[in-house]
């Protein structure tokens, strides 16, 4: 079971979604804490340095998706590593 999870759809013109990818990089830039606005709140997550990523790009039934996840542990690093 996901200790959470956090889904949001909607429609965006190009730039909306393109200002969202913005601030999104941006924050990753920076580093430490992300803050992304979803909906009337805001999120923040703790992004380490390294993360995994996976870019998926699907074309069928008249649509083409992209899918962006970006991974990292919620375990801050060394945390846990055997002395």
């Amino acid at each position: 079971m996901k200790d959470l999870k956090f889904e949001q759809k909607s429609s965006l013109s190009r730039l909306e979604a393109a200002d969202q990818l913005s601030a999104l990089a941006e924050a990753l830039r920076h580093g430490g804490n992300v803050e992304m606005r979803l909906g009337p709140g805001t999120m923040t997550l703790r992004v380490p340095d390294e993360l995994r990523t996976e870019i998926e790009v699907e074309v069928g039934d008249g649509e083409i998706e992209m899918e962006i996840e970006l991974k990292w542990p919620t375990a801050r690093s060394g945390a846990g590593a055997a002395s």
